[in-house]
This record gives structure tokens, sequence and C-alpha cells, in this order.
């Protein structure tokens, strides 16, 4: 293998689409972007533990192959020459996947997700698994068996969980985007406290197939970059149907790029009058008022709206996202239970608690209470908006359950207060920064729109992204 070329950290701070351009038009090479991103990694990362493993001979070897193809006039894909890191969840045939536990931390999955095929077949590399909540079931970033993962922003906060590796790798600059998991905020969660862009699609709108799993019916993937171009970008290759995934939707993928044309004109954005500001952080209103400003100096209209039943939101999403998390694991749970963190297990545990009359039945009022919410919410706009966070980012230590910290609990649970009721509605939604609070750490808001209308919400941050710059930020880690 021929030696990597010399590379500067700063041909990290490229956004995921400019370095694939830049590769496009021979204007760097993926064997540079690679080497820069292992070099971020290596030097940076002792302090933000946003990695767990790193297959650097594999990449390199692969990014020298791609640029000898585009050398030759062949471009694979989108992506091409692009490394990523992903959550390490996503199964790759012969590699490891931790899922952040230990109970899988030797594991080597026999077959390769969907997704990453996919990514792969658009030209991009994978890097390495990144760090994660134990089995995607915290909204904090705590990880007892490979360490907390840090906010680059301030070591002693939150990453956001349970994508926190993601996150983090992206905000750092040592990638140029992740995969992540969303069942109940994990990937818009991560995003707004990291201060990058996150969106998962409607429920079914990307395969799931080899990928762990936590809760059948709110488990969504998705993807973490430094904007909404690099999202869309991301989301075109891998949104679809897949004969390996059954559940995943047949509906129709439009190339999302092709729609970010910064016209908001016209368009309704409604802010709920319930719910999702009560006791809000007045620097968190704050952001999110002057994010509404911006977008209606665009043209947009803001419009007030009620988003039904969100006491029966709340509390079926709960039920549905523990009952299937306990099912998943309950043969771990007999054979190996003090090998989960003590807040996992008590979580899992309590979850076998729960009626199956009370699960069937959220299950089965999910449709009217979605049916409901297509006509009284968005017959009155086109997408609806809420700060990401209700709270400023709480650290490490105020929402180490573990520990002990008196307080914990409720800030833990208080994180993704604003996120879980979406997954039970199954929406897209994208998170966006949109500020800082006084802590100097981010502040996100958060674009939900009608089922399959990814296109739509990633229009509106993309256009709010042409008249702010929160998302260019780069913290000093």
């Amino acid at each position: 293998m021929n030696a990597p070329l010399k590379t500067s950290t700063a041909l990290t701070d490229v956004t995921l689409v400019e370095a694939a351009d830049m590769v496009a038009r021979g204007e760097t090479t993926s064997v540079a972007l690679t080497a820069a991103a292992i070099e971020a990694f290596k030097s940076k990362d002792a302090k933000v533990n946003a990695l767990i493993w790193m297959d650097e001979q594999n990449a390199l070897e692969t990014a020298e192959a791609l640029d000898r193809m585009r050398k030759a006039g062949r471009i694979t894909g989108p992506l091409h020459g692009v490394p990523l890191a992903h959550k390490d969840m996503y199964y790759q045939a012969g590699k490891p996947c931790t899922c952040g536990s230990a109970i899988r931390k030797d594991f080597r999955p026999a077959y390769t997700a969907t997704v990453i095929d996919r990514l792969h077949g658009a030209g991009s590399i994978t890097l390495g698994g990144l760090n994660m909540a134990e089995f995607a079931q915290n909204p904090s970033g705590h990880n007892r068996h490979f360490g907390h993962c840090h906010n680059p922003w301030s070591l002693d906060y939150c990453t956001g969980g349970s994508s926190s590796g993601s996150g983090a790798a992206v905000a750092a600059r040592f990638i140029y985007g992740a995969l992540g998991s969303d069942t109940g905020g994990s990937i818009r969660l991560p995003a707004s406290i990291c201060g990058v862009t996150g969106i998962k699609g409607t429920q079914t709108r990307v395969s799931r197939y080899g990928v762990m799993p936590l809760s059948f019916s709110a488990d969504n993937v998705g993807p973490l970059a430094r904007t909404a171009r690099d999202c869309a970008r991301i989301l075109s290759v891998i949104a679809g149907a897949d004969p390996m995934d059954p559940t995943a939707a047949t509906e129709p993928v439009p190339d999302y790029e092709s729609l970010l044309d910064g016209d908001v004109r016209g368009l309704r954005i409604g802010v709920p009058t319930n719910y999702f500001f009560d006791n809000v952080d007045p620097e968190v209103g704050a952001a999110f008022e002057a994010a509404m400003a911006v977008l209606q100096a665009r043209g947009a209209e803001i419009v007030p709206v009620t988003i039904p039943h969100m006491d029966a939101v709340v509390a079926y999403g709960s039920i549905v996202s523990r009952c299937e998390g306990a099912t998943i694991h309950a043969q771990w749970m007999r054979e190996r239970p003090d090998d989960y963190a003590v807040h996992l297990n008590a979580r899992l545990y309590g979850s076998y608690s729960i009626p199956a009359v009370y699960y069937v039945e959220a299950l089965a009022r999910r449709g009217a209470i979605l049916k409901a919410v297509a006509s009284d919410v968005f017959g009155a706009c086109d997408v609806f908006a809420t700060p990401t966070l209700r709270y400023k980012v709480p650290t490490l230590l105020e929402t180490d359950i573990d520990a002990g910290t008196e307080g914990a609990i409720e800030k833990f649970n208080a994180i993704s207060i604003n996120t879980r009721p979406i997954n039970y509605l199954g929406l897209p939604s994208v998170s966006v920064p949109c500020g800082f609070d006084s802590n100097g750490v981010p502040i996100g808001f958060q674009i939900q729109g009608r089922p399959f209308a990814e296109g739509r919400v990633l229009k509106v941050a993309e256009a709010y992204q042409r008249d702010t710059d929160w998302h260019a930020r780069k913290p000093a880690v």
C-alpha cells in the first residue's frame, strides 16, 4: 500500500457535500480526506471519547481504490471517497459491533446492514464504530463499558444520546458524517446538544436490516452531519424499500438535495401552544424565537397550533418502547443481568411489569391519534417546530443516575421530553443548531412534517442555515 498523502487538519473542516464534490472535481483525494479524519481522531479524541474502534488500514486501502477509480473516470456515487464513521450498532460482516455493551464487546456479525451497503455503494468509506449509550438506551451519552462520551464544546457536559459518538465526532470535525439511530430522540438529541444537524425520517423510511434493534415500532435510522444539505445527500442514499426488511416503506425516494432551494415563502410553520414549551428555559425559548424570526424574514408564516392527545402520546410512546425493548433483551436479562449498567438493568426489569393489554392498546390507538394530528395540525400548517430540548444542556455529573447524583433522574428524563413523542407519531423530524446557552453549549430546534415529508423539513432547515452560521461554528477541542 502506498503511503498516504500528507494532509492538513483543515481538510476536516469542510462539509460532507464539499468533501464529496472536491473529490469528484479532483481538488483533493479520498486518501487525503481519510488520512485527515484518522489524524483528527488520533490527535484529539482522547478528550472526547467518540470512537470505540477504527479500521485504519482497510479505510486507507479502500480510499486508494476509490482514487484509482476516479482517475479512470469512474465515480461510484454521490459520496465517492468520503470517510464516515457510524454508531457502533450497524452490522458489517466480520467487523466489530459492540452495541456499546459488555454483552456484545466481542460480537462480529456475519452479514452487513443494508444502509452500510448502500453507503458503500455510493462511494463512502467506513472508518470505524462510534461510542453510544449501551444498547442505545439512554439520552445522555453515559457509557460505563467504554467510557462516557464528552461534549466537544465543553467536556463536562452531556453529548446527548444514544448516538453520542456520532454527534460528538461530527461536531469536533473528526468525521464528515455519521449514522445514528432514533427511537426516542437519539439522532436529534446529540445533534442539538453537539451543534450539528440530524434527521430521523418517517417511521419505516429507512431499512433497519442489520441494525441492532431497540423498539420494533419506534426505531429509525438516519444521519448526523454538519448541514441539512449533508443530511439530504446521505438520506437520499439510504432511504427506500429493502427486500431484506419487509417493514421498509415502498414510498418512492426523491432526490432530497434537489429540493433545497431556500424558498419557504408562504410556508406555514406551526408553533405548538401545548406541551412542548412547558417550563421552557428562557435562553432556549429566546433562541427558538430568534430562529422563527429568521424563517419569517424568508417569507414563512408562523402560526399557533395545538397538538392533540399529547397525554396519550407520551404515555403510549413510553409503553411501546419499554415493552419492545424488554422483549428484545429478555434472554440476556435472564442469563446475564449483571452485564448491564445499573440504570439499563432497572429500566428493562421494570418493563416486565407492564400489562400486555396496555402494550396492545398503545399500538392499536396509534393510527387514530396520527389521523387526528394529520387533521388538526397539518390542516393548519405545513410543518411544526419546537425546541429539541426544553432546558439547557446538563453536565454528565448532573445526569449520572448510576452514581446516585441528587436530582439526576429528573434531569436525565427531561433530556428527551420533546423528542420522544415524535417517535410514537412516526413523523419525520430534523434538529438544527440555533444558538448557544450561557454555558457555551449548543441549542437546537426541531422541525416536523407529515409522513414522508422529509424533503419539506430539510428544505426548511436548509433555508434557515442559509441565513445563520450556527452550524458552521467549530468547537476548540
